[in-house]
């Protein structure tokens, strides 16, 4: 120590910022020593004193910047810069930016043995990065800008210990994954298997079948329900869609059950029970009010007639025409009108008896639409529609039942359910009930045998019976459904790695996870999300989590 001091260059103050106490500012004063430089091959001949709690040219010391960086993995920039303001800690958004970028990364390359990859969106249809997760410590370890095949190659070839990996379908991860480890077990996830069968069923199933498919009417429709269905039972029909609404039905589900529109069950859904009315006896009330009234105004005209008072000058105090006050004055005139409850006829009247029949006959609301326009029909499709609907709940004629003899009662099951039955069971669909499915699947085969096939591969899945697979392929290959064969197809081109898949317990789970992980903070850091800070924001967050836990 003696000679120590001989050494010393000169001294100086340093100010350092920590940690607030008591909500009052720090700042530290470091008295600072420089030193003279014995090396001679050193450029620099005095060099200043280190000091294990602040960084060498830093203003803050290391505790604090901690702090900061905490606060900015769960807030954003701008935010987190306010929010130590506020506890007395002096730092703008730009200096916790820059901060964010000196983070080392903290990831040993050569530890990384399992993992799982997955893309992500930067800016959706246009750029996209990858995201790595460990499958060991399921720690998000690494991104990328880019999902570029030869970028991911190099970017995986940096972890060359890399053993096993999970990924999705994506040819992009399949081939760079080959190319950067020749050796490596690639592992195609459960999830996406499922989702892509699940998806190419339902193209086929909207390709091939109406929105609403028509069987025999079940057993199920009682008295009541089919009363539910008339229009005419306003008060009921509200009543039965709010009560459906609370024991957790959706809009969708009631507007099946009713044979009504969304819009309409939304209407129901917004009117007060105790104030609505039902429309046959309100439209009996408005009724009645309006041949009072009319009644009136023909008492008022004769009155003025027999006053002597010309027709013209009636017809222009009372707002009518000469034929209307002409037709008031008449003694035979009557207020009543004849057609209030007789059904106008329309368009369709000629053609009513062959829509039914042919209707009948299975023949869909095109064909039937070519066919009477061509005889002079001059309505449209949508009129046969709805037609055949309030067919289905108005008492049918006798010359109907002539026409149509073997008329038999319909109903419709919805497509949607039909596509949910794909990945669901059919205790959880409530838009369907058992004998309705019965019915279904007698009335298109095709859909019990793919759905038959569908529960084989959830068993070949959940059994991890592998060796099934190829039989599994040929057997929906069978089929010659173009969704199908494409998806068959893609299971082929990747083949042992979706075995592998079956065979083994690894899945894409924690990527997808991360995925919405990176896509919170990506919201959270609005106005300063470059990639670079983003990925700093996602590592940092990781760190802090893995030191909590």
């Amino acid at each position: 120590m003696s000679l120590l001091w001989k050494r010393i260059h000169s001294r100086y103050q340093r100010e350092v910022q920590d940690l607030p106490i008591q909500g009052k500012k720090v700042v530290l004063l470091v008295l600072t020593r420089k030193f003279f430089c014995d090396n001679d091959t050193c450029c620099k001949r005095t060099f200043s004193e280190r000091h294990p709690f602040v960084d060498a040219n830093g203003k803050r010391t290391k505790r604090l910047e901690k702090n900061i960086l905490f606060t900015s993995s769960q807030l954003s920039s701008i935010n987190a810069s306010k929010v130590l303001k506020n506890s007395n800690v002096d730092i703008s958004k730009s200096s916790i930016c820059v901060l964010l970028k000196k983070m080392p990364s903290i990831v040993d390359n050569l530890s990384v043995r399992k993992v799982c990859v997955d893309d992500f969106a930067i800016r959706k249809r246009f750029s996209y990065g990858t995201v790595m997760v460990d499958l060991e410590t399921h720690r998000i370890i690494d991104l990328i800008p880019t999902r570029n095949t030869e970028e991911v190659r190099a970017w995986l070839a940096t972890y060359p210990n890399i053993e096993v990996i999970s990924r999705d379908g994506a040819q992009i991860y399949a081939n760079a994954s080959k190319k950067s480890h020749p050796g490596i077990v690639q592992v195609s996830d459960r999830f996406h298997m499922i989702k892509g069968l699940t998806e190419a069923m339902t193209k086929y199933i909207i390709r091939e079948f109406p929105a609403r498919l028509e069987i025999p009417a079940v057993s199920t429709n009682s008295e009541e329900h089919v009363k539910l269905i008339n229009q005419r039972n306003h008060v009921d029909r509200v009543r039965f869609a709010q009560t459906k609404k609370a024991e957790g039905m959706t809009v969708n589900e009631i507007a099946l059950l009713l044979h009504s529109s969304v819009k309409t069950i939304q209407k129901y859904l917004k009117l007060d029970t105790d104030k609505i009315e039902d429309k046959v006896i309100a439209r009996e009330a408005n009724h009645r009010l309006a041949l009072q009234q009319k009644q009136e105004e023909v008492n008022t005209a004769r009155k003025m007639a027999c006053d002597g008072i010309s027709i013209e000058q009636i017809a222009k105090e009372m707002h009518h025409t000469f034929k209307t006050i002409q037709n008031y004055l008449n003694p035979s005139y009557s207020v009543e009108n004849k057609h209030y409850h007789a059904r106008i006829p329309g368009k369709l009247a000629p053609y009513e008896a062959e829509v039914i029949k042919l209707r009948c006959e299975g023949m869909t609301y095109p064909c039937i639409h070519k066919i009477i326009s061509e005889k002079g029909y001059e309505g449209s499709v949508a009129s046969l529609r709805m037609f055949i609907q309030k067919e289905r709940i108005r008492c049918v004629s006798s010359q109907k039942e002539e026409a149509c003899s073997d008329y038999q009662p319909k109903e419709y099951v919805q497509r949607r359910s039909l596509t949910q039955l794909i990945y669901k069971g059919l205790d959880d669909v409530k838009t369907i009930s058992q004998e309705q499915y019965e019915q279904v699947l007698k009335s298109y085969p095709m859909i019990a045998d793919l759905y038959v096939t569908i529960k084989e591969f959830y068993e070949i899945i959940h059994s991890k019976h592998e060796e099934k697979l190829d039989a599994w392929l040929v057997k929906l290959e069978k089929f010659n459904i173009p969704e199908l064969q494409t998806y068959v197809n893609g299971i082929r081109q990747d083949i042992v790695a979706v075995k592998n898949g079956i065979a083994m317990q690894y899945n894409n789970g924690l990527a997808e996870g991360s995925v919405n992980k990176l896509k919170v903070i990506k919201r959270i850091m609005y106005g300063r999300n470059s990639f670079e800070l983003l990925k700093a924001k996602v590592l940092l967050h990781e760190q802090f989590c893995c030191e909590i836990n």
